[in-house]
């Protein structure tokens, strides 16, 4: 299907589309935070590199990825039009999260990257272990009941 503007005018159309963040992701982790009883976690948290969760006093940064933007392998998909440019964009998303990740463990940071995947009901034990994990190896007197 042939798209009904031309290059110049879709560039213009997409640069002014803004993220909704990943809500839905984010509200099934706070759903899987509330199963466990973990708490101590903030949202919207100034620390450079955005993550969507921390726990300021263990210095835990949790992101919640979507595979498409963050180039999981789990879709394998990129899209036929304009294929270029998406392989360049899919690209510096994972540098640009490699970057973010290196720049948080160097100040101290551990740093949880959860795929969109892993939240789906159907890999709710998976999450949930590596969650249990997490917060059992650190000692940060979170702990999960």
């Amino acid at each position: 299907m042939s798209d009904i503007f031309d290059k110049e005018k879709r560039s213009e159309v997409m640069s002014k589309m803004r993220s909704n963040k990943n809500k839905s992701t984010e509200l099934r982790l706070i759903e899987l935070f509330g199963k466990l009883d973990i708490k101590g976690w903030r949202r919207n948290y100034p620390v450079k590199g955005k993550p969507d969760f921390i726990f300021p006093d263990a210095k835990i940064a949790v992101f919640v990825d979507g595979c498409f933007w963050h180039g999981h392998d789990c879709r394998n998909v990129t899209p036929a039009d304009n294929a270029e440019f998406w392989e360049k964009k899919l690209s510096a998303n994972k540098e640009r999260d490699k970057a973010v990740t290196e720049r948080l463990q160097a100040r101290g940071w551990t740093v949880v990257r959860i795929w969109e995947c892993e939240l789906k009901k159907k890999n709710e034990e998976v999450v949930t272990a590596r969650l249990r994990r997490l917060f059992e190896s650190q000692s940060t007197g979170l702990r999960i009941e």
